[in-house]
């Protein structure tokens, strides 16, 4: 894939609104250069909110609040990443005995990640906001592989008590969507997010990702030819004003 910057003189420059180490280590992959300023929002769930409505919220008001504080041109980009287990929100366990017990509650059967994503560009008052929701499958590990684990510290700041991408624990099997985006920046959507605002980027991206992650895509090409890979797409979806 051999595309280029559509871009007069200069990329402006990118500030991502997250301090996530996930976040930025494939960010790195795109070839942009861009700064971290995170956003410090109140991050409830507001009564009657429906899952995707309230990671298309949030990664709005995150990426609003980092042009205010930052100011400025250029781009903003602000993600928010949430676990879903029937119909109830998974946030990041207080402590390892909370840990466990969301671990618990997710082995053996398939939940969802939905990670949505805030693109503004401030010259223009443009922002765009996409989202990605994945099906993911968790194996049926062992209480003492779960216990190694939790003991280790690595889910106190995860979302659902667990990163995907961890070596030594691995507990999804047969995923069939988007790795990056249940790490919490789903690059294809991003890509097709720029190229919404009249940007393509010279990196290729998704091989870039696939390498990264050890991962074959399976939908990557579905992501950027618009296709859609699930029924209800958030109507929040797509270009909006920014004031």
């Amino acid at each position: 894939m051999c595309v280029r910057i559509r871009w007069m003189g200069k990329f402006p420059g990118l500030t991502l609104a997250s301090n996530s180490p996930r976040r930025r280590q494939l960010l790195s992959l795109t070839g942009l250069d861009y700064q971290v300023q995170p956003a410090d929002l109140d991050e409830t769930l507001l009564p009657g909110e429906h899952p995707w409505d309230h990671v298309i919220r949030l990664a709005r008001e995150k990426a609003e609040e980092v042009v205010r504080i930052v100011g400025g041109s250029g781009f903003f980009l602000a993600a928010d990443t949430i676990v879903v287990d029937a119909d109830a929100i998974l946030g990041k366990p207080v402590d390892k005995q909370e840990a466990s017990s969301m671990l618990k509650g997710l082995r053996g059967h398939t939940h969802q990640v939905y990670t949505s994503l805030a693109l503004c560009r401030s010259r223009g008052n443009q922002m765009v906001t996409d989202i990605c929701i994945v099906d993911v499958p968790m194996r049926d590990f062992s209480n003492e592989e779960m216990d190694v684990y939790v003991a280790s510290g690595d889910p106190l700041d995860k979302a659902g008590a667990y990163a995907i991408q961890h070596d030594g624990f691995q507990p999804v099997e047969n995923l069939q969507g988007c790795f990056a985006g249940v790490m919490g920046l789903p690059l294809c959507h991003l890509v097709r997010m720029f190229r919404r605002m009249d940007v393509t980027l010279k990196e290729d991206v998704p091989s870039r990702c696939q390498a990264e992650l050890n991962y074959d895509c399976p939908v990557w090409q579905d992501i950027l030819n618009d296709r859609e890979l699930i029924d209800d797409i958030p109507p929040q979806t797509g270009s909006k004003g920014f004031e």
